[in-house]
């Protein structure tokens, strides 16, 4: 448990280090409740100074809660999709419209298909299964995918 709690504190510091394992030796140096800590890993040379890190008591921890971003409406959804769309580069954004075919009228390949879809899934911050993506072929079938998958009715 102190292991997963120390992960987490140097993990929120620095996600370059090297997440710790049952066999890594992690040290906490004493301090004042509301001050700050420093932790020690022999085995990987470091000592980093914790200053995140708030308790009320050494047995609880507190960590920050994020919830859902804001809800979306359809509109919304179609508006960032078509600005994706006009960032990419092999685009005209003069010919891009909902109901435009990424292959037949915007001249688009497969590996730009592929592409488009990646941008969407970090837009939106899903996976689009590959079965799905390659049913994608208009900016409209995007919309409505990404509607459906997160549960937007209107």
């Amino acid at each position: 448990m102190a292991a997963r709690i120390i992960a987490r504190c140097v993990r929120s510091l620095n996600p370059r280090l090297v997440a710790l394992n049952r066999g890594s030796v992690a040290t906490v140096a004493a301090a004042p409740l509301s001050g700050s800590r420093w932790l020690s890993l022999p085995a990987f040379g470091h000592t980093l100074r914790l200053t995140q890190i708030q308790c009320s008591s050494p047995l609880v921890s507190q960590w920050r809660q994020y919830s859902g971003g804001p809800s979306l409406t359809i509109d919304e959804i179609q508006n960032r999709v078509l600005y994706i769309l006009k960032l990419y580069d092999k685009i005209n954004p003069e010919k891009l419209q909902a109901t435009s075919h990424f292959m037949k009228e915007l001249g688009l390949d497969s590996l730009d298909q592929v592409e488009i879809i990646m941008a969407m899934e970090d837009e939106f911050g899903f996976e689009i299964p590959d079965v799905d993506a390659e049913k994608l072929m208009t900016p409209e079938e995007v919309v409505q995918y990404i509607a459906n998958r997160l549960d937007i009715y209107e």
